[in-house]
């Protein structure tokens, strides 16, 4: 039996030293995205997701949806974008996709990643520039992003039976509003959500309004 070679993990010279007592306290901070509970419930579960649960979701939808329609994306870009895309949420919480307060949640955000930012033990020098990037940028990677984020939520609710919906008493029009951007971006994936908002309807998990 051949003995497993070990690999030595060692950084530049001219890297300063690094303590990783900071390192581990970053990936701490990373870690509380768990503690941020969403709105929509996990399929054949009576949980609701958390956020990083959603981050982790979101990236491997941008990237499978993207290799599966050969769109002419930045692998890295995007995937950066969606695993950095709820961060803000650590700080600011979630944010009801058809809450009053929606328009206003990405000052919070932002804080809350200018923070992260300058916490100790971070290595990612861009951070907030990838935020912003997904967050007011308006390259393929974002609008991608912006698709597959609105489609996600739509597909635990469609698959839980509307329970969110139903909870929250949302409307088909508060729905069919908040896709509308899809048509021009992606029309496939727009003439699904538009069948399946009236088969919503159509069921009672949307109040048809």
């Amino acid at each position: 039996m051949s003995q497993a070679s070990s690999i030595s993990l060692t950084h530049s010279e001219s890297t300063p030293h690094i303590n990783i007592d900071d390192v581990t306290h970053f990936l701490l901070e990373l870690d509380a995205l768990k503690r941020v509970n969403r709105r929509s419930y996990v399929t054949q579960t009576t949980r609701k997701e958390n956020s990083a649960e959603h981050s982790w979701h979101l990236a491997m939808a941008c990237w499978s949806i993207a290799e599966l329609f050969a769109l002419d994306v930045n692998h890295e870009k995007l995937l950066k974008m969606a695993l950095v895309h709820d961060l803000g949420e650590i700080d600011a919480g979630d944010t009801f996709l058809y809450a009053d307060t929606r328009t206003d949640a990405h000052v919070e955000e932002r804080a809350g990643i200018a923070r992260l930012q300058r916490e100790r033990g971070n290595g990612i020098s861009d951070l907030s520039e990838v935020w912003e990037a997904q967050e007011t940028g308006s390259s393929k990677e974002s609008q991608l992003l912006r698709v597959v984020d609105r489609l996600l939520p739509f597909l635990l609710n469609l698959n839980t039976n509307g329970k969110t919906w139903i909870e929250l008493g949302v409307m088909r029009s508060q729905v069919a509003g908040a896709h509308a951007f899809i048509k021009d971006s992606f029309p496939p994936i727009h003439d699904w959500l538009s069948h399946n908002i009236a088969y919503a309807t159509q069921q009672g998990w949307l109040i048809d309004a």
